[in-house]
């Protein structure tokens, strides 16, 4: 295996901004993956540049997170928030800072990671400029999600071309799930080489307190029963799917029923519009009492909410991975979730938790009772939900992974060609 010592690589994530807060405009799981993924590298060994695009002039130009580690915002049109559908205009300044970086600094990157398929159009283009091998997360697939929408992105053809592309010409494509796996081969391409890699979480960063240590520092009654939600405000999300399931919950009138909607951005800005319309859903539905909505969650709040909820619910339309998913798990709380993607990786029905077919209320809220009304097997779930999270997914064995896997592509031509040969023989 190649010595990952003192070699530079380049994690690549155009609009999801690895030094941002998490719970702002664009700012969720990828962001996350990319961050953890930067600094658990980094002490392994490598030399990590996470390059992000700059929105803001007051953001700092660089941003060091660990030894090396850091985060270097390159200005890619104007310097303000752009949605991502809007933002593959300005690819070719971005791929253009890059290269002019490099050479100011002197780097030289022999492999980029990209993330989103936003990144990896900026990928092959490095690889056509200069010798590079090119890793690929996708995050999300645009022929799932375009399946869940209804309204079709204009950029749409040119991110289904992009992605196909790319399946068929880089290196290695990780996939975060076998069932992502599946809908790369089914939907994008029978091509191009796919290694199976999951998400990961800070197993030392969650389930550190008791739920009943963690409801006292957030002023939550012992005996309430919560329902938790956190992420994005968006209509994918199925935060709607949530609230009405909780509406009918039989246990309405019978207990202290909470339910926390965790994140979101400031007011005015894109997401602000969904937030309006899920409060306005909440007070329809007489729920305004039992529903809270603290906004964004700091990193040092969120193992507490985690920790304080009978149950977190992630009731997206569709997710390739579901990183909230193991961050709950990890925090001994079970996770209802609806039967899509990634989650049918990360949670195991009836053991560590339950799945639902999305946008199905009903089916959410008597999945949500089952928990929350037997509290014996709510904890035997939070229990295995743990176990699962410390045998899988923690981020120093996701960065092991892709460590082994970029020293394998790094490795010089005649070296992998003896190893080859050597199978061959075997």
């Amino acid at each position: 295996m190649a010595d990952s010592k003192l070699q530079h690589i380049a994690l690549i994530s155009v609009h999801g901004d690895p030094a941002i807060e998490i719970g702002k405009e664009e700012a969720g799981g990828q962001n996350v993956y990319v961050r953890h993924v930067g600094e658990a590298l980094a002490q392994q060994g490598w030399r990590v540049d996470m390059f992000t695009r700059k929105v803001s002039a007051s953001d700092p130009t660089i941003v060091e997170h660990s030894p090396n580690c850091r985060t270097i915002r390159l200005t890619a049109g104007p310097e303000e928030f752009i949605p991502r559908d809007s933002l593959f205009e300005y690819l070719p300044e971005f791929v253009a800072e890059f290269l002019k970086f490099q050479k100011e600094s002197d780097l030289k990157y022999p492999l980029v990671h990209t993330n989103y398929w936003l990144s990896s159009w900026v990928g092959m283009q490095l690889k056509q400029i200069q010798k590079v091998k090119q890793v690929h997360t996708y995050h999300s697939l645009g022929a799932v999600k375009y399946k869940s929408v209804t309204t079709i992105p204009l950029i749409a053809t040119k991110r289904l071309e992009t992605e196909k592309l790319l399946l068929e010409t880089a290196d290695r494509v990780v996939a975060t799930s076998p069932q992502e796996k599946e809908h790369m081969r089914s939907l994008v391409s029978l091509k191009g080489n796919i290694d199976i890699i999951p998400c990961g979480t800070d197993i030392s960063r969650f389930g550190q307190v008791s739920q009943e240590a963690a409801r006292e520092k957030l002023g939550i009654d012992a005996g309430s029963k919560v329902v938790f939600y956190i992420g994005r405000f968006d209509r994918r999300k199925g935060i709607e799917t949530l609230v009405r399931a909780v509406s009918r919950s039989q246990l309405r009138g019978q207990a202290d029923l909470k339910l926390i909607i965790g994140g979101g951005s400031r007011p005015g800005e894109s997401d602000g519009l969904e937030r309006d319309r899920i409060e306005g859903i909440v007070d329809e539905l007489g729920m305004t009492e039992i529903t809270t909505f603290p906004g964004r969650i700091s990193d040092e709040d969120l193992p507490l909410y985690y920790a304080a909820a009978d149950v977190c619910v992630v009731p997206s339309h569709y997710e390739p991975f579901g990183l909230v998913a193991i961050e709950a798990m990890a925090s001994n709380t079970p996770v209802v979730a609806s039967d899509v993607g990634g989650l049918q990786f990360t949670v195991i029905p009836e053991k560590t938790g339950l799945l639902c077919p999305p946008k199905k209320e009903i089916a959410f809220g008597e999945a949500i009772d089952r928990i929350i009304g037997d509290s014996q097997w709510r904890d035997l779930l939070g229990q295995n939900a743990r176990a699962r999270v410390e045998e899988k997914f923690s981020w120093d064995g996701v960065a092991l992974q892709l460590s082994q896997l970029y020293s394998e592509l790094l490795q010089p031509a005649s070296k992998v060609s003896d190893r080859l040969s050597k199978r061959g023989q075997a």
